[in-house]
């Protein structure tokens, strides 16, 4: 009898433990993928699943409806280099850059894992298409350069060279162009390209046709692919069916509002506005219509890049991210382009779909940051506890949590600085506010046209926002971090 309960003893502890080794091979085996799509210069006024309706984006739409929405999405840095470096390496951008357009690397050292670098020496393939860390646009993607990227970061990495600005089509440059009369230009200006041909002439295509590839190559084995999508960066350039939905004529403006620079300090003016780019009101309207379309261009690559997760059956085993690295102005303000604190210029999309979470919408504050340490705790990886992000783990099982009383952005060098809570907006430039101030109260005045930095009725406000600014510089200069933050450590 002894010999029976001996073996049957025995035989379960086989089993089990088969049944242990099993288990562990099949969880092995399911680690989750993880897909992070990152936009260039996308504003979230832009996106038709968040509040514009005359912009049309089914395939984001689509991702929105299918995962967390985030509505209170805030970039670091509103322009590319300091952001993406600040995004793949957990920091707030005075600890990875010097406000340049660097990978990081170079300031948080050989060390500290970015994002894709944990996933990378955790077993994952990790890939790298088009722009992630820094590039260029249009001259990297011109020329096919790794620009500022970090090699260490990646398994592989791809880019996608398209001929921008250069593209045969019919052009015209809606920028320091008053009588129409200049050509089209290169570099950092608003030129418009209705572009002959198809998709994958341009560098978007091109990047979607590479992800889809990588995801049908590597589809038996866990992998983080980061796909960097460069419209709507300027120029805008699409194939010309994308912008036939959107003929400039119809096109609506932000309103004029008599004498909104008034009450605006000068360093809240922003670098690019429809005064020093002598744009006529038509020209404003090309612009957004330009803007929209390639908008449409980026949304449906997207789309195409989503629709091969779904053939290849992998919905249910891969988190998907999409965002921006910062907005964009569209004549709000009579102003342009990036830069600026205010809200278009600062505020993102952000959607994140996890395999088993309910579609929701969430209305915490959260910072491009906080998607270090939510993906690795997705993934079940150890980041490190010196990550100044904060996970959002916790908003995809109940949306309705928060995670920040209130999002941080800096500008200008890092000389400026935005706390955005539920009630105010508060803008600061210079760290004695030497350069003016701007306050706006965010439950009547979400357009931001009345500054209220200098009623006295507000200055118990504006006492308590700067108690808030300076405990939040405090801690982000926190030296026990180990990085060098330059001459303004506290």
């Amino acid at each position: 009898m002894g010999k029976i309960l001996f073996c049957l003893s025995f035989l379960c502890f086989f089993l089990g433990e088969a049944q242990q080794n099993k288990t562990t091979k099949k969880s092995g085996a399911k680690k989750p993928n993880v897909l992070f799509i990152i936009a260039d210069d996308l504003t979230a006024t832009a996106v038709s699943s968040y509040e514009n309706q005359a912009s049309h984006t089914p395939n984001i739409d689509q991702l929105a409806s299918q995962g967390t929405k985030y509505t209170r999405a805030y970039t670091q840095y509103p322009v590319c280099g300091p952001s993406r470096a600040s995004l793949m390496f957990g920091y707030y951008p005075n600890a990875t850059t010097t406000y340049g357009y660097v990978s990081g690397r170079d300031k948080v050292g050989p060390s500290r894992k970015s994002l894709s670098q944990l996933f990378k020496e955790n077993g994952y393939y990790t890939a790298r298409v088009s722009k992630i860390y820094h590039m260029g646009v249009p001259i990297d993607i011109e020329t096919g350069s790794n620009g500022q990227d970090d090699e260490a970061s990646w398994t592989e990495r791809f880019n996608s060279q398209g001929p921008e600005w250069t593209a045969v089509g019919e052009a015209e440059r809606v920028q320091n162009n008053p009588y129409g009369l200049k050509p089209r230009k290169g570099g950092n200006v608003m030129t418009i390209v209705k572009a002959d041909g198809d998709d994958l002439i341009h560098s978007d295509g091109k990047t979607a046709e590479k992800a889809v590839q990588l995801i049908r190559q590597h589809k038996e084995t866990p992998f983080f692919l980061a796909v960097g999508l460069v419209r709507p960066h300027v120029p805008f350039v699409a194939p010309k069916k994308y912008f036939e939905p959107y003929p400039h004529q119809e096109m609506v403006l932000p309103p004029k509002v008599e004498n909104d620079w008034d009450d605006i300090p000068a360093r809240g003016i922003n670098y690019v506005t429809s005064v020093n780019g002598e744009m006529s009101e038509e020209q404003e309207k090309k612009a957004v219509a330009g803007y929209y379309a390639s908008v449409a261009y980026m949304d449906a690559q997207v789309g195409k890049i989503l629709n091969t997760l779904k053939e290849e059956g992998l919905e249910d085993n891969t988190i998907v991210v999409f965002t921006s690295d910062h907005g964009f102005h569209l004549g709000e303000h009579r102003f342009w382009m990036k830069v600026s604190l205010h809200e278009e210029s600062v505020r993102v999309p952000l959607i994140i779909k996890v395999p088993g979470k309910a579609a929701a919408v969430c209305n915490s504050f959260s910072e491009l940051l906080d998607l270090y340490p939510t993906l690795a705790e997705l993934a079940g990886l150890e980041a490190s506890k010196e990550l100044q992000g904060k996970s959002l783990v916790k908003t995809l099982d109940d949306p309705q949590s928060e995670v920040r009383d209130f999002a941080f952005s800096v500008s200008q060098g890092g000389k400026s600085f935005l706390l955005r809570n539920h009630k105010w907006a508060y803008i600061q430039y210079d760290e004695d506010a030497g350069a003016g101030k701007e306050l706006f109260d965010m439950e009547h005045d979400a357009k931001q046209y009345n500054n209220l930095a200098n009623n006295p009725a507000y200055g118990h406000v504006i006492e308590e926002m700067q108690r808030k600014l300076q405990g939040k510089l405090n801690s982000v200069r926190d030296n026990k971090l180990g990085l060098d933050y330059g001459p303004s450590k506290q």
